[in-house]
């Protein structure tokens, strides 16, 4: 059976004047005020911005998170309705999510989800010998430690084996377009490497485009982005190339004052983190 997702004509996510809102204090706030941004397979996308500013809430508004309400716009993935697919549809699609607080998900095996995730991407269990070849080899280029395959989905994982966890999923799953939530979040510096190294060798098939979530330019070290996006107040004020990071980690979002006073939505952080989203889903 051949792979469900036909990505030989390179895929195409398209936000379209996208907003969103989520429950605060008992009545709806709006949080996404009109997005527009257009990632192709091959491409990087890096979108920066000060804490509250949405960055988040865009990621699981795509990824189709229950507690997110779009009220207008539209997202689609080759032509495709996203916003009508459910979270498990959205993944077989070809969208991930890497998620800035992965979950725990005690007595299910890494080795399992993954094989899980795999097989419902794949529209066919992978051959067993062959995938723990093929897990193996993907978890060496991670420096994780093989017993990590035997251990419940990030139970007792430090951050970065977290981290490491989720670019092991992109590495096997090879989504059309990943999304990236802060995955340098809390990682020291061996460990951005080794996963910034892991997401370059899904950007090198040209297969894949990438948006990459973050507050800092430490990351865009590693992973060179084709397009930065500055995001603040809920919607895309700036777009530039690599040289726009630079300036930002120069003279910070000053210069977007004017944005930053006019509204600044609250954090969304501390809402549960929903369903894990790659191949296979989880109830949270």
């Amino acid at each position: 059976m051949s792979v469900p997702n036909d990505r030989a004509a390179g895929s195409v996510l398209s936000i379209r004047d996208l907003h969103v809102t989520v429950e605060a204090d008992g009545a709806p706030r709006e949080i996404l005020k009109g997005v527009d941004l257009t990632v192709r397979a091959g491409e990087t996308h890096a979108i920066m911005g000060p804490n509250g500013s949405g960055k988040s809430t865009l990621a699981y508004s795509v990824a189709g998170h229950p507690k997110y309400t779009v009220t207008s716009g539209t997202v689609t993935l080759d032509g495709a309705d996203v916003l009508a697919m459910t979270v498990d549809e959205r993944a077989r699609a070809g969208l991930f999510l890497a998620m800035q607080y992965p979950v725990e998900v005690p007595g299910v095996s890494v080795s399992n989800f993954l094989r899980s995730a795999a097989t419902a991407i794949r529209g066919e269990a992978p051959k067993l010998r062959l995938w723990v070849k093929e897990q193996k080899e993907a978890m060496a280029r991670l420096d994780m430690d093989p017993d990590f395959a035997t251990r419940s989905v990030n139970e007792g994982f430090s951050g970065g084996e977290k981290k490491r966890h989720e670019i092991l999923q992109l590495e096997l799953l090879r989504p059309k377009i990943a999304i990236l939530d802060e995955t340098d979040s809390g990682l020291d510096v061996d460990a951005l490497r080794v996963v910034s190294e892991g997401v370059n060798r899904v950007r090198a098939t040209g297969d894949t485009g990438v948006l990459l979530i973050t507050h800092y330019t430490r990351i865009l070290r590693y992973i060179q982005p084709d397009f930065v996006h500055v995001f603040i107040g809920g919607r895309i004020v700036e777009e530039g190339g690599r040289e726009l990071a630079d300036e930002l980690e120069t003279n910070g979002y000053t210069k977007y004052g004017a944005e930053l006073a006019a509204t600044r939505p609250p954090s969304t952080h501390s809402l549960p983190a929903g369903p894990i989203f790659g191949g296979t889903t989880t109830p949270a």
